[in-house]
């Protein structure tokens, strides 16, 4: 091979991919690192560091807005939590980060394409499934599931042995993904998942014990199913999600422990900060709540952990999720409005919700006169409602009639045992079960008005 391009970004598996990919195969190795909202502090550097390690080239790709407007809202468009709580934060990455890496490959002519996800991991299919999608021609390299090293403290010591500089120690291990939507934390002690998160994990929310004592409300408008301002005004998206970020997260929303299952079969847990994410999920699913039908909002629920599952497993680049867009931007048109939460040391509750295509209408629903709804017809509707169980309790009552006279004709053909009383009184019980089964109500008559 003579060229290879590496999905980089800078931390500790992809800065030792770097060499070890020169070492193994004998080829430049060309870099992509994308910017989707981790911060300057993670991205300060990353091209230096790249051709420090080795790398050819490295290209830093600006992925932020198209990452929220075409991956981040559908998803939350979809309403779609895997596992009751994840907001799919790194999910949603990995698609559009594999898409870019493909062009560049494309761009130069590259032989293979590299990744550094674990063999235990989720991101491996992520991102092969979208090789395969657009590269299907192209070999992949995963350095995980071919060299020996077995551990981040291997990772380490390789790197040190080869002064490549990174920022994880033995001492505070723990795995990070960031972008502009999350902060995932795995590894060191939170792999026990007995083991409650340390004091100093998060780095994006307040811890809620030492959030503002005095609750804050926040105002957050849609249009077509999408967020497009704070508190009246009008944001792009990286300004809207950045903003949301800054205020969810000093009152300490936004942060999930979860013990997930991983598409490789087994579970693990991680720290989750969506603080922004958190907001706008619970804004969107209330406006939705106001404006949308009982049947379509049941439908959306169905669709909802199927799109989680899609996204998950980054299934993204199919036919499947392209026909969920279509679906869930068909109920979108009128989820136009705003909801303002109110925020307090670590929840956010609904304060108010308003929208000018609310299926909510104060004349139908008031206790007081009104000139629109009328009480009486009820009476109608719930007839018909109850039918299925009037026609069955009728039923019943009729086949009890018939058991009942056929048991006591049943009993007056016994031989006769006490001559002519006996005779006489067998008589008159079966006139009396033919009397009483004849006044039972008749399904035709009472089912009349019905």
């Amino acid at each position: 091979m003579k060229t290879i391009v590496l999905a980089y970004s800078g931390g500790l598996d992809t800065s030792i991919i770097v060499p070890w990919l020169r070492e193994n195969y004998d080829a430049q190795v060309i870099c992509v690192a994308a910017d989707i909202g981790q911060g300057h502090e993670e991205l300060a550097g990353v091209r230096e560091k790249a051709l420090a390690s080795g790398a050819e080239e490295c290209y830093v790709e600006d992925l932020r807005e198209e990452f929220i407007r075409d991956f981040i809202f559908p998803t939350l468009r979809a309403g779609a939590v895997y596992n009751r709580k994840y907001l799919l934060g790194t999910s949603m990455a990995r698609p559009l980060i594999a898409r870019r890496q493909v062009e560049i490959a494309r761009q130069v002519s590259a032989d293979a394409l590299a990744h550094g996800c674990t063999g235990k991991g989720n991101d491996q299919v992520r991102f092969e499934l979208t090789y395969a999608a657009f590269a299907p021609d192209l070999p992949v390299i995963a350095p995980w599931r071919e060299w020996d090293i077995r551990s981040r403290e291997d990772a380490i010591d390789y790197a040190n042995a080869r002064g490549i500089p990174i920022a994880a120690t033995k001492a505070k291990i723990y795995s990070r993904d960031a972008n502009i939507w999350h902060l995932s934390h795995e590894g060191g002690c939170l792999e026990d998942p007995n083991c409650a998160p340390p004091d100093d994990i998060l780095m994006r929310t307040s811890a809620a014990s030492t959030a503002p004592d005095t609750p804050e409300l926040v105002t957050i408008g849609f249009e077509g199913g999408s967020p497009v301002s704070v508190n009246q005004e009008t944001l792009s998206p990286v300004d809207l999600l950045t903003t949301l970020n800054r205020i969810a997260g000093k009152h300490g929303v936004g942060v999930i422990d979860l013990v997930e299952d991983r598409m490789v079969g087994m579970k693990s847990r991680g720290i989750y900060e969506t603080p922004g994410g958190t907001l706008l999920y619970l804004a969107h699913s209330e406006l939705e709540q106001l404006v949308l039908d009982r049947r379509t909002l049941s439908a959306k629920d169905v669709i909802a952990p199927r799109y989680a599952d899609l996204v998950y497993e980054g299934r993204w680049w199919t036919t499947e999720r392209e026909a969920y867009d279509a679906f869930v931007t068909a109920t979108q048109g009128r989820v136009t409005g705003s909801v303002t939460l109110k925020l307090y040391k670590g929840s956010a509750a609904v304060a108010g919700r308003a929208s000018d295509f609310a299926l909510y209408d104060e004349r139908f629903v008031t206790f007081g006169e009104d000139d629109v709804y009328k009480q009486s017809d009820a009476a109608g509707f719930i007839r018909l409602f109850a039918l299925p169980a009037r026609v069955r309790a009728l039923k019943d009552q009729e086949l009890a009639a018939k058991k009942a006279a056929a048991g006591r004709t049943a009993k007056s053909a016994k031989p006769a045992n006490g001559g002519g009383i006996e005779r006489k009184a067998r008589k008159k019980d079966t006139a009396t079960a033919v009397e009483n089964a004849r006044n039972e109500p008749a399904l035709d008559d009472a089912l009349v008005g019905a």
